[in-house]
């Protein structure tokens, strides 16, 4: 898979580069890019194609909600274990109507938002270069092209396309609030930021940087004061009666609080640095923006808009939330509106003046939108908080899958299992066991790694007085599991799950 990523990107950048004159002129073949660019999304996202943990845990809350049980993770307990309403509900309406399995539906769903970023993209630099364009001027619509092949190139959201979580259709509704903001549909923009925040907490940075770009805008004459009043409006008609029924149903009003973890700057310099193809034409774009001094002031605005969202949503994540999946999972947004900044920030420096004959842009466009892709694409193929990781991810997530399916045929019906990572174990237990998150009370045994299988027998006891370790070892395969049942049902949980005929159980000397 990994030779037909780079496959495709070599055809699309040879392609683009040499064809740009006619892309600029032709929508025919600027038809033909776009599809190959979304084409080339579609390995890149398929070169990953692994279910993560928080996905497992959007599995089991919306195959609850379709089968009547509310938004649970086990029926009865009404805990909210999740952050992305909006997505849950998306993700369980084709099982509620046409019995779709939840997971499939994500995945799908998932690579259907990403294909629509890499289009939203195209079109909202287009847009904005649309709008630095004095009167008369002939559109330049190939400029979009190119932030649509940077997004298609971007690794973080080509890792999370297929993996099920809410990412995908987080970064379309940021993508989608700029666009209704540019073309002047603030009500719009306003019910887009309410989906955005009960998506994602980060979707909290873009109300606001949205709200507070419409009073600017509105100070300075370029939109009435009822832009912002019909945005707070759109946003509060769906935020209201969503805080009202979580306040109902999980009696507070405002989701799990976040706990301040600290500046990230480890996270932050990782992601910097395999993301400098996005970062460095970003700055350029800044300091350029900071010395233009032509009248396109509403397009200006649009880029500054873009470039504080991904600063603000950076620092959001980094201060606030701890992020401890591969491929920096919650800056997945930043790329895409880094690309959309830099080729929009292009088409606004160099707008053409009026002139008779449709004018074509610089082949260093197409040209550094295919390098800088590339250098993407390699960040996702070799760099180790990538591909390796996410395949290690996939195998552990697998083998957590296959330990929740033997404890629940083997420990007795309603036993409560504490899981390092409840997702991936509970995704084949079914609702025979009640599976909690770590340190939970009331539990009958303990799975803490997050990892699967270990590969040598460890019977370390880290736990608290009240649990013993049981290490059992999968027949036919050098890995071994360690579980921690209640010392005063010790006895009779392993005998019970020493029955299993794939686990043996082994005495810790």
């Amino acid at each position: 898979m990994v030779y037909a990523v780079v496959g495709g990107w070599l055809a699309l950048a040879a392609l683009v580069v040499s064809c740009w004159r006619l892309i600029a002129s032709h929508r025919r073949w600027r038809v033909v890019v776009l599809l190959l660019t979304l084409g080339f999304s579609l390995l890149h996202q398929l070169l990953f194609a692994a279910a993560t943990e928080d996905a497992f845990v959007s599995f089991r809350y919306a195959h609850n909600i379709a089968d009547g049980n509310g938004p649970v993770f086990n029926p009865g307990d009404r805990t909210e274990g999740y952050s992305n309403f909006l997505w849950l509900v998306v993700i369980a309406l084709p099982r509620a109507a046409f019995g779709t399995a939840v997971s499939t539906s994500a995945m799908v769903l998932g690579v259907v938002a990403t294909l629509g970023c890499v289009l939203l993209a195209y079109f909202l630099a287009d847009r904005i270069t649309e709008l630095a364009l004095p009167p008369g001027a002939e559109p330049r619509r190939a400029v979009g092209v190119a932030a649509a092949v940077l997004t298609a190139g971007a690794s973080g959201l080509a890792v999370y396309g297929a993996s099920g979580t809410e990412l995908p259709m987080f970064v379309l509704l940021v993508l989608s609030v700029g666009y209704a903001l540019v073309v002047r549909r603030p009500v719009v923009a306003g019910v887009l930021v309410a989906g955005a925040v009960m998506t994602r907490p980060e979707g909290l940075v873009l109300a606001v940087v949205a709200g507070a770009w419409l009073v600017v805008a509105a100070a300075r004459a370029r939109h009435t004061w009822w832009a912002p009043v019909g945005y707070v409006l759109g946003a509060l008609v769906f935020l209201v009666p969503w805080t009202a029924w979580r306040a109902t149903y999980y009696h507070h009003f405002l989701p799990e609080p976040l706990h301040v973890s600290g500046p990230g700057w480890s996270y932050l310099a990782g992601f910097a640095l395999a993301h400098l193809a996005f970062l460095v034409p970003a700055v350029g774009s800044a300091g350029a923006l900071l010395r233009a001094r032509n009248g396109a002031g509403e397009a200006r605005s649009a880029l500054w808009f873009l470039l504080t969202v991904a600063v603000g949503s950076t620092a959001f994540v980094v201060v606030l939330v701890g992020d401890p999946d591969p491929a920096w999972r919650l800056l997945a947004p930043v790329p895409p509106l880094l690309a959309v900044a830099s080729v929009g920030t292009y088409g606004l420096l160099t707008a053409a003046r009026p002139s008779p004959r449709p004018r074509t842009v610089s082949r260093l466009v197409p040209a550094a939108a295919a390098v800088l892709a590339g250098v993407a694409v390699a960040v996702s193929v070799l760099n180790p908080e990538v591909l390796a990781r996410v395949r290690t991810w996939q195998t552990s997530s697998a083998q957590l899958a296959e330990i929740g399916s033997w404890l629940s045929r083997y420990l007795p019906p309603g036993s409560v299992v504490s899981a390092g990572a409840p997702g991936a174990l509970a995704s084949s237990a079914g609702n025979g066991l009640l599976v909690v998150g770590p340190d939970a009370g009331g539990t009958t045994l303990a799975v803490p790694d997050r990892m699967g299988y270990a590969e040598r027998q460890d019977c370390s006891d880290d736990l608290s007085v009240w649990y013993r370790v049981a290490t059992f070892h999968r027949t036919g395969t050098p890995f071994w599991i360690s579980v921690y049942p209640r010392a005063d049902e010790e006895s009779q949980l392993v005998d019970d799950l020493d029955q299993a005929p794939g686990f043996e159980y082994v005495f810790c000397p």
